[in-house]
């Protein structure tokens, strides 16, 4: 397990050890997100695929393609938020839920051949080195639905990948957005850290205004104001 998931499970069983009448905590276990919003990601299998094909006329594969991965469109996503924070009490109350579609999940391979079959001119390709991923699984949404049925998803992969074509056209998307620091995490956190914004634990330090985007100053505060920290990261939105 990697650490990423000894994180959620630990803040799971720590959040589940406050639960009580005046604390109500939910856990919301959404599937690989994909789809467009103001704060794209690039490095998320859909996107991913998409963004590619679109730039590159090359559905690129970093993996065999055999694992499976379940998916779901980030609007669904926040669906599932407003509707767990509008429920009622005893239906959440310290409790999990996997956040997605049976249906959505699919083999990598099969979603880079949703892709291809979106993208006219388009092939699927190997990138050098893809070979297998430990992150191979399916999950269950059943109870989402069944206890939820408001939060259920909508959306499908197909419907999404054509969202993310048409937002990519209207935005020229190029391959160096999509592998760079605008909508690549792991790129973005680099950047950040070397310009000093955040620290080994990636947390954010203090600012400095400067021209044209930030300077900052190593500090063990963390900026508070919201207007700080978009400071920030001005070009991580679509234009």
């Amino acid at each position: 397990m990697t650490a990423y998931g000894r994180s959620k499970i630990e803040a799971e069983q720590g959040l589940a050890g406050l639960a009580d009448a005046s604390f109500s905590p939910t856990y919301l276990r959404n599937a690989t997100a994909y789809g467009s919003s103001p704060r794209l990601r690039g490095d998320v299998v859909v996107n991913n695929l998409t963004g590619w094909a679109f730039a590159t006329g090359a559905v690129r594969l970093q993996t065999s393609g055999r694992q499976w991965r379940p998916l779901v469109h980030v609007e669904d996503i926040c669906r599932a938020f407003e509707v767990i924070l509008e429920a009622d009490r005893v239906l959440v109350h310290d409790e999990a839920f996997n956040v997605g579609r049976d249906d959505d999940n699919l083999r990598i391979r099969t979603v880079a051949e949703l892709v291809r079959d979106a993208v006219p001119g388009s092939e699927v390709a190997f990138a050098e080195g893809a070979g297998a991923d430990v992150r191979d699984y399916r999950v269950s949404f059943a109870k989402l639905h069944e206890r939820l049925p408001a939060a259920a998803p909508t959306w499908t992969v197909a419907a999404g990948i054509n969202q993310l074509l048409d937002a990519y056209r209207t935005h020229d998307l190029q391959l160096a957005d999509l592998i760079g620091p605008r909508f690549t995490r792991i790129a973005r956190l680099r950047e950040l850290m070397e310009a000093g914004a955040v620290d080994a634990d990636l947390r954010t330090v203090a600012v400095v205004a400067g021209p044209g985007r930030p300077w900052l100053t190593p500090s063990t505060s963390r900026p508070a104001d919201h207007a700080v920290r978009r400071r920030l990261d001005p070009s991580c939105r679509w234009a």
